[in-house]
């Protein structure tokens, strides 16, 4: 019998080698966290934004996972639901980096990513803050851990302001949901109006998450005569804002705010009637965008998750290709810092791989163009596309080198104070 016992051990050191190698070669999880609205009446929104995180993973995952100093990983995209709440949200992002050791975690409202921003740089749960929100606030506080995603509001601003005094307008009326956000909205909108020369003839914000009868402001506003209403909140309260408006007499036209997206209203609330919307300034259509890429991933999208595509899908998953890429370059899957330094080294992208292709990086603002679109007598437009941070025009000429563009898009340079380089 003794001279069994010295196969049988070889065999089972063999079996715990095997089994030690196989877990080697196995890919591990690596945690991509989310916090946001996924109930409630922002659930449209956090949603949009947490699947355009989870196909970027699903993605990455078909491909073979990542690789990291040799060792093979499979993207885990973990969302939990705040509500906007700060409290929830805080305490969701210390779950998310103590219990699922996540080091980069998005959220998508400026109400829940300011608090987020007091906590993602303590030592005891560190992680990189992907933070999307189009308010220049985020770039006001200190933080070296903070990434923001869309372009600041703000430059939409000045492209909506370009495209409507191209048009002839110079008398607006505003009608923009309340909170922080449309505060900032329409102040730095009526700024820029009156700076280059317009009017604002009468200001009524209304809840657009609340409200579902928005005839008292309106008819407030039209009574003042205007030629246009900036109007906006979340998508569908915007199209119920503009089936009200015509239905009391309004002919003028409307310049949406950048939360508000005409291709949204158009086809999910007007069922894909452009002619009942008027005539409209805002973000562009996704179809118009110049990407390769749009058509394809917008159906596998759409078949994927059963709902419109939206820019926050589309920006969100291109931020998360440059985390999980970016993991890659720094050799590290844990360390933010190194992380977040490293996207300098996967930008810009390549815009036959993802639908929205970010250029580089400006302090903690990832750069991509402001793009805006028009609906003119149930017709879109061409395409405006506006780069907003180069500091000369020589700058902009170079920049348009590795910039999308296509026959149905016009490039112009816009320079955007404050974020020049």
């Amino acid at each position: 019998m003794k001279h069994l016992i010295l196969p049988m051990r070889m065999a089972v050191i063999g079996i715990f080698a095997w089994a030690a190698l196989s877990t080697n070669a196995l890919a591990k999880d690596v945690v991509i966290g989310f916090t946001g609205p996924l109930s409630g009446p922002g659930a449209g929104y956090g949603r949009d934004v947490l699947n355009g995180i989870k196909m970027a993973a699903d993605d990455i995952n078909k491909g073979g996972g990542i690789t990291v100093k040799g060792k093979k990983y499979t993207v885990k995209v973990e969302g939990l639901d705040d509500r906007i709440d700060p409290t929830i949200a805080v305490n969701n992002a210390r779950r998310l980096s103590s219990r699922s050791k996540a080091r980069v975690i998005f959220n998508p409202v400026f109400n829940t990513i300011a608090p987020l921003m007091q906590i993602n740089q303590q030592k005891t749960s560190q992680f990189l803050l992907m933070a999307y929100s189009s308010t220049p606030k985020i770039e006001q506080i200190p933080n070296d851990l903070t990434v923001s995603i869309p372009p600041p509001f703000t430059a939409y601003v000045n492209a909506f302001c370009d495209m409507a005094w191209k048009k002839g307008w110079r008398k607006g009326a505003m009608m923009v949901t309340l909170g922080a956000y449309g505060d900032e909205w329409r102040e730095a909108f009526k700024h820029h109006w009156e700076e280059i020369g317009g009017e604002i003839l009468a200001d009524k914000p209304a809840n657009y998450y609340t409200e579902t009868d928005f005839s008292a402001q309106l008819s407030a506003v039209i009574a003042t005569h205007p030629e246009f209403l900036l109007i906006g909140g979340p998508s569908e309260p915007t199209g119920l804002v503009i089936e009200q408006a015509h239905n009391l007499g309004f002919n003028g036209g409307f310049v949406l705010v950048d939360q508000a997206k005409m291709d949204y209203i158009a086809d999910v609330v007007f069922k894909g009637d452009l002619s009942k919307m008027g005539n409209v300034i805002g973000v562009a259509p996704i179809v118009g965008l110049p990407s390769p890429v749009i058509p394809e991933w917008n159906k596998r999208y759409e078949k994927e998750y059963g709902v419109h595509d939206t820019f926050e899908a589309l920006l969100n998953y291109s931020a998360t290709m440059i985390v999980v890429h970016a993991m890659e370059k720094a050799g590290t899957i844990d360390n933010p810092q190194a992380i977040k330094a490293a996207f300098a080294k996967v930008l810009p992208q390549d815009p036959t791989k993802v639908p929205t292709p970010f250029i580089g990086t400006l302090g903690p603002k990832l750069l991509i163009t402001t793009t805006a679109g028009e609906i003119i007598d149930g017709k879109y437009t061409k395409v405006n596309q506006y780069v907003w941070w180069t500091k000369d025009e020589a700058a902009y000429m170079e920049l348009l080198k590795s910039i999308p563009a296509s026959d149905n898009v016009v490039t112009s340079w816009l320079p955007l104070k404050g974020y020049l380089q």
